[in-house]
């Protein structure tokens, strides 16, 4: 289960994009909270309250406790609208839940024994990453704040899947559960090539090659050879065919 987190938020009366400029240079940032059948509902944070929050790798995979005028809401965050070039949080979209009803979520994947791998110990590996979160089904009671995989047994070329992930009870992983199943990987052990070594590799590529188009051109050469001493030949051959003619 993923540990609580407190948002206190301030009802906003203003809207449109004028007004959200203006709560930003006042260390506001605007939101939504919407669902559970009721009207969706404009508020404001305060920026660095919330920004200290979501240094908290959980606060994008808990059921977020949200606090306007006194009373409680439970949400999870469904969208951040972020800057493009600055980075900065523009906006938040929270959904309210119902505890009898599923939420889907990304949950962050955290990868154990990574240096103690056999793969890494004895082959002389690396742990290679393919997913670093998943997108999980469950009441919001159950909802992990994320989901451990041990990789400590795994050798060299290995791979786990996402049938792999050990699930607490109650809980899904959508892409197994879908109408068409996804049994993607989601990381694997291997051996990486430095720089030096992939050049190194297409020299000795390109050596072999060069050999092979030399030995195609020796081929060739030889070829035209025969086909030239043959030709000088035809000459005499017909001109022999033509004596015996007359």
């Amino acid at each position: 289960m993923a540990e609580r987190i407190d948002l206190i938020a301030e009802n906003r009366v203003d809207a449109g994009k004028g007004a959200s400029r203006r709560l930003r240079r006042s260390g506001k940032i605007p939101a939504i909270i919407y669902g559970a059948g009721e009207p969706a509902r404009a508020v404001v944070f305060d920026r660095n309250s919330l920004l200290l929050q979501m240094e908290n790798e959980s606060f994008f995979s808990s059921v977020l406790t949200v606090q306007v005028d006194g009373k409680e809401q439970a949400a999870i965050v469904k969208d951040l609208q972020r800057h493009p070039a600055l980075s900065t949080v523009l906006h938040v979209d929270l959904q309210r839940i119902v505890a009898d009803e599923k939420i889907r979520m990304n949950v962050p994947l955290h990868f154990l024994n990574e240096e103690t791998a056999v793969g890494v110990k004895l082959g002389g590996g690396t742990v290679s990453r393919m997913q670093t979160e998943v997108e999980v089904s469950c009441l919001p009671k159950d909802l992990p704040e994320y989901l451990d995989v041990d990789v400590e047994d795994m050798e060299l070329d290995q791979m786990l899947y996402l049938s792999d992930v050990k699930l607490p009870e109650g809980v899904e992983l959508t892409d197994l559960t879908a109408e068409q199943p996804r049994n993607d990987p989601i990381v694997t052990i291997h051996i990486l090539l430095i720089a030096e070594e992939v050049e190194e590799v297409e020299e000795v590529e390109g050596e072999e090659l060069e050999g092979e188009e030399l030995e195609g051109v020796e081929g060739e050469e030889a070829a035209a050879g025969e086909g030239a001493e043959s030709k000088e030949g035809e000459p005499a051959d017909k001109g022999g065919k033509g004596d015996k003619g007359e």
